[in-house]
């Protein structure tokens, strides 16, 4: 080997570095930008039912004997709208898809909640919602097994990694 291919050996492996970093900047990049669209789909969805919107409203609640454990306000759904475009503000912000001087320590710690909250709720309350309930068979039932709750583990993992990535 001469003295001269050193330096290329060594600029090459620099050259492969820089791509891996790009590709792990990209990638975490989209991961954030698809869990901030989830988010405000979801804001938008929730939103449309607050303001009267009746398309799927039934089957996105928990029944007990056919009837819904709960019937949200429409103001109280219209709050969960807006929370929902905040924690697509919050997952933007923390990835640096908004143009901030970089995430607040605090910011970080609260997409950290988020991400444990949204597992929680995938998990659910082992009886109506969630991966582990016990009663089934209601259509909120099965999409909450093959849809809702594996959204949640998502979302989960989407908010974590914009929280904390490099």
């Amino acid at each position: 080997m001469t003295g001269s291919s050193l330096p290329i050996i060594l600029s090459n492996s620099g050259a492969q570095s820089r791509r891996f970093q790009l590709s792990e900047i990209i990638m975490q990049a989209t991961i954030a930008a698809l869990t901030c669209a989830v988010f405000v789909v979801l804001s938008l969805w929730h939103i449309y039912w607050a303001l009267g919107g009746r398309i799927a409203y039934q089957i996105a609640l928990p029944v007990k004997d056919g009837k819904p454990l709960f019937r949200p306000s429409a103001l109280g759904t219209f709050v969960v709208g807006l929370a929902l475009m905040a924690f697509a503000g919050l997952v933007a912000v923390n990835a640096g898809l908004l143009n901030t001087l970089g995430a607040p320590t605090w910011l970080r710690w609260a997409g950290a909640v988020l991400a444990l909250a949204l597992l929680g709720r995938a998990i659910g309350d082992f009886r109506y919602v969630g991966l582990f309930k016990r009663f089934g068979g209601e259509p909120f039932a099965r999409l909450d097994t093959y849809v809702f709750s594996p959204l949640c583990l998502l979302l989960a993992a989407g908010v974590a990694a914009s929280a904390w990535q490099g």
